[in-house]
């Protein structure tokens, strides 16, 4: 992709597979901006041997966070999009080093084969012949063209809506190809149908659920993908056989898959390390000082993966009233958090969190490390001015200070009052040991500042639910805490979750990505002029200022920037290969024993 500059110069970082010997001290390679690559090394990276199509027994994957959603443009969590892609798959992968892998398409459209214009205005992906949905009828270009209709109508509530900000119209021109056009010079040909956000569904299944109808549509998805679901039960575990119609007819080499949910991540790691019942164990969110023991001990049965990536474990910072006294404006962005608006308040909360022994809990590097950077994992998109601004430094005097200047005095119980509503904060996250040791830090922190925090922990299915008002998306909460981080090196679609297009309102299902319902002018024209940009500096440069945006207005407070993967495998399972920018799951047509 020589012809788009930010292929070129945006740096990718490294994957890395820990082995016994090194797991105690993971290295992060160093990315290439002249030419990003990413190579896993070690069993856990090699190549697949030719396998017949079922040959194999049933493949065990342990989420402890369970699939609730198999339609992945409903979907609220990675467990779901993960669990969905066994089935339905998108145009191409975004791949270990960065770069697009054709999935459904019969090659990645670029300058060279005339696949995107001149002008940057228009991409256009041929599609790979003969490939069927495992109800047996041909995938064409129809059902690409259908899948970008029902994500982009309102009514659908499609939480990957955003995929399609500045596409202007997807049209079939025959049944193999699909033409995308933008409003203007795109900076990123691969914003739309590329990785999970991408999943193309079948029309003739979904088109009686477009829009409103969308609630009541299937639940279980015809695919085109290696596996097609058996049964389903949300919540708890996923069974799948293998799709008779897959486009490979040698593969996958597993006869069937069980995608089981439940349980906590301490309790997957023992899965795949020290009894050996499950092959695949994801998100290994577990205290460092319990699971290295598991990865290093000289019996254990298990390989620990991970690569550096741009996830970002962070506290989200409301704005809006979430109180029950709102009523039916509860949660709206025409309404405002009684202190949480005030900006001294928020840097005040910023400056009272310790970041070290968060960063602890993940192993000095093992999983994660500090940080107070939205944009992470993408060094030349990385800001540095963070390192100088107060609201990084851990500072209770100063936080404590700020407070005073607030007007937020401490009442006869030491809990301070802002302008008559008690300072109470209720901080919600998911129900994991580390999570909840993170809660006791940021907790300890701010009731030194006279704050009253309720701690709340939530089932991980029904916090990346959409039903009830503890689910994530709703953030009826002050504070809550959870992960999530880009599909690429171009951060189009990331950064676009902090534009006012993406607030979320009840009337819009609560979909859309602006957790925080923040809106700020200026984010929003420096979004607009990173979609256009085609030069590869400018476009770090904006992302940067994007990111203090964030920082300094504390929309959010990053903590730590994750790795991802961060799974262990068993040592008899061969072909996967981490990839921090798309599915764990994306290339499970290639495993096998």
């Amino acid at each position: 992709m020589a012809n788009l500059n930010w292929r070129n110069t945006l740096a990718v970082v490294g994957t890395a597979v820990l082995t016994l010997a090194a797991c105690g001290a993971p290295s992060a390679p160093a990315a290439s901006p002249a030419a990003p690559t990413a190579a896993a090394t070690g069993p856990a990276a090699t190549a697949a041997p030719v396998a017949n199509r079922g040959k194999g027994g049933e493949l065990k994957i342990l989420y402890w966070q369970a699939v609730t959603e198999l339609n992945s443009h409903h979907s609220q969590g990675t467990k779901d999009y993960d669990g969905s892609r066994l089935a339905i798959e998108p145009l191409a992968a975004m791949g270990p080093n960065g770069e697009p892998v054709a999935i459904l398409a019969a090659e990645v459209p670029t300058k060279a084969n005339n696949g995107i214009s001149a002008d940057l205005t228009t991409v256009t992906w041929k599609l790979k012949p003969n490939v069927k949905w495992s109800d047996g009828s041909p995938f064409t270009s129809a059902d690409v063209v259908f899948t970008w209709k029902y994500v982009t109508d309102e009514a659908t509530a499609a939480t990957d809506s955003f995929t399609f900000t500045n596409v202007k119209s997807v049209e079939a021109t025959d049944p193999l190809t699909v033409k995308v056009t933008y409003n203007g010079p795109t900076s990123n040909p691969y914003q739309a149908f590329v990785s999970g956000y991408g999943n193309i569904i079948q029309e003739k299944q979904y088109k009686d659920f477009i829009g409103a109808k969308a609630k009541d549509g299937p639940k279980i998805p015809v695919g085109t993908g290696p596996y097609k679901v058996k049964e389903f039960k949300p919540n708890d575990v996923v069974l799948y056989e293998i799709n008779e119609n897959y486009r490979d007819p040698n593969k996958p080499f597993f006869k069937t898959v069980q995608f089981k949910g439940g349980g906590d991540a301490t309790g997957a790691a023992r899965a795949v390390f020290q009894t050996g019942e499950a092959d695949y164990s994801w998100n290994l969110q577990v205290e460092a000082t319990i699971l290295k023991p598991m990865i290093e001990a000289a019996d254990s049965k298990g390989t620990f993966i991970s690569a550096t990536s741009g996830n970002l474990e962070r506290l989200l910072i409301q704005r809006t009233d979430v109180r029950a006294s709102a009523g039916a404006n509860r949660g709206e962005p025409s309404t405002q958090h009684p202190f949480l608006s005030d900006l001294k308040v928020r840097q005040a909360l910023a400056m009272a969190v310790d970041r070290t022994p968060i960063a602890a809990l993940y192993g000095g590097g093992l999983a994660g490390e500090g940080t107070c950077n939205v944009v992470v994992g993408i060094p030349p998109a990385t800001s540095k001015n963070t390192a100088t601004m107060p609201v990084c430094k851990y500072d209770i005097a100063a936080a404590n200070k700020l407070l005073d200047e607030a007007g937020a005095a401490k009442g006869a119980d030491g809990i301070r009052v802002y302008k008559g509503t008690k300072m109470d904060i209720v901080y919600s996250t998911t129900v994991n040991p580390l999570r909840q040791k993170e809660q006791e830090i940021v907790k300890s922190g701010w009731s030194q500042l006279g704050v009253n925090v309720i701690l709340k922990s939530v089932d991980a299915g029904v916090f990346f639910g959409t039903d009830t008002d503890d689910a994530a998306g709703r953030f009826f909460t002050d504070v809550e805490m959870f992960t999530n981080g880009p599909e690429s090196p171009d951060l189009s679609t990331y950064l676009a979750g902090w534009t006012s297009a993406e607030i979320r309102t009840k009337a819009a299902a609560w979909a859309g990505n602006n957790y925080e319902r923040w809106s700020n002018a200026e984010f929003d024209g420096l979004h607009a002029q990173y979609l256009k940009e085609t030069d590869a500096a400018k476009k770090n440069e904006l992302a940067i200022k994007m990111n203090d945006l964030l920082v300094s207005d504390v929309v959010v407070i990053p903590l730590v920037a994750r790795k991802s993967p961060v799974s262990g495998i068993s040592k008899s399972l061969k072909g996967t290969q981490p990839n921090p920018w798309d599915s764990e799951m994306w290339n499970i047509a290639d495993w096998s024993k």
